[in-house]
């Protein structure tokens, strides 16, 4: 049995289009990537074919598994699940569209260790003007509220050592503001640039409407969370 160091989580929401592609790019990152890594789907309630996909990548595939929640419950809870049945030091997350690649996960696993949270911060972007703009002015409310200084939260490629990730408060709209609350425990955060990709295949869950009106309520729950946060540390235990 293998010795994993990091397990890369890989949500999935009516994905069947892209999950071809994903297989073979994180099966190439698993066989040549610098870090001994292990793939976990979290199939969000697919309505689809993911899950038949899935599974038959899980049974081709060493280093491949998965967990089927039982109905949709959104990327928030998508990433915390994935969190919970990690079970290595480091947690990584990218999204099932592949618009990053798994092998920047080496640019991120050089800072792994001094770090307790790396994320990505994607280098000329290839989305929509409307997508492009939304994220822009959802991220400037964000950092004008948490003062975290990420420059691009909504990366979907970040490394985490897990007992961090493992404390994260979790609520729906958290994915949000991951840097933030590893910030809250007195993490530090690194960015680094990746690359990026337009989406070739399936369909955007997300809108113009949802990426601002999101992050807006979603920031009333983190402020909740910051004024109320208990972070505390174990001296001694006999």
């Amino acid at each position: 049995m293998k010795n994993y160091d990091l397990t890369i989580i890989v949500p999935v929401y009516n994905e069947e289009e892209n999950l071809d592609r994903v297989e073979k790019e994180l099966k190439n990152y698993l066989e040549n990537g610098k870090t001994k890594a292990k793939v976990l789907f979290v199939n969000d309630g697919s309505k689809d074919k993911s899950q038949l996909m899935i599974e038959d990548i899980c049974q081709n595939n060493e280093g491949f598994s998965y967990i089927l929640l039982a109905q949709n419950m959104g990327l928030s809870a998508a990433i915390k699940a994935g969190i919970d049945f990690s079970d290595t030091t480091y947690t990584g997350y990218i999204d099932s569209d592949l618009q990053t690649s798994p092998e920047d996960f080496d640019l991120l696993m050089e800072y792994a260790s001094d770090y307790a949270l790396v994320t990505g911060i994607r280098a000329n972007r290839k989305d929509t003007f409307v997508k492009n703009i939304s994220s822009k002015i959802a991220n400037g409310i964000r950092r004008s509220v948490t003062h975290d200084g990420m420059q691009d939260t909504g990366c979907p490629l970040k490394v985490m050592k897990s007992d961090y990730a493992k404390r994260i408060p979790f609520f729906t709209g958290m994915h949000r503001f991951l840097p933030a609350l590893i910030q809250l425990q007195k993490g530090e955060v690194k960015q680094i640039e990746v690359r990026h990709f337009p989406r070739i295949a399936g369909v955007a869950k997300y809108h113009l409407w949802n990426r601002l009106t999101g992050p807006l309520m979603d920031l009333f729950a983190y402020n909740w969370m910051r004024k109320r946060y208990i972070n505390y540390q174990v001296a001694r235990k006999g």
